[in-house]
């Protein structure tokens, strides 16, 4: 659980987490969305709170990379790695943001759908990035 592995993973995922997100919902999808909110308001801060920003975003790649880990059975490929991130970002991307969608007035069901697919890119790319450490890490041994 605390391998080396597991810590430059989580290390790199976090990155990914915090200047990933950024580019993904703060640069990319940011526009599209302003076209697709739903009625809620103030749902968004002015300015995003940072530590807190990369404490989850620490806590999601520590969780992510660990989970990988697991799930991966010391075989890591891209394709491995991929496979992996589209399955949480289908896990969040649509499982947790269709129920949100049901529950909350936050973006409309287009916009719901666009931000599933962001999730799905997402975490691709973190499953792949995870893969890399992992792979580099295994091969050293």
């Amino acid at each position: 659980m605390f391998s080396k592995a597991n810590l430059i993973s989580t290390l790199v995922t976090t990155v990914w987490g915090v200047f990933g997100g950024f580019l993904f919902w703060g640069l990319i999808a940011d526009p599209y969305f302003e076209n697709h909110q739903g009625t809620a308001t103030g749902v968004m801060k002015e300015a995003p709170d940072m530590i807190v920003v990369v404490l989850g975003s620490l806590i999601a790649g520590f969780l992510f990379s660990t989970i990988y880990s697991k799930w991966a059975r010391g075989s890591h490929s891209l394709s491995h790695g991929a496979q992996f991130g589209v399955l949480i970002g289908l896990l969040i991307g649509f499982g947790d943001r269709l129920i949100e969608y049901g529950v909350a007035n936050i973006l409309d069901l287009n916009g719901t759908i666009v931000n599933g697919i962001t999730y799905i890119m997402f975490f691709i790319i973190m499953g792949i990035l995870a893969s890399l450490v992992y792979g580099k890490m295994k091969a050293k041994a």
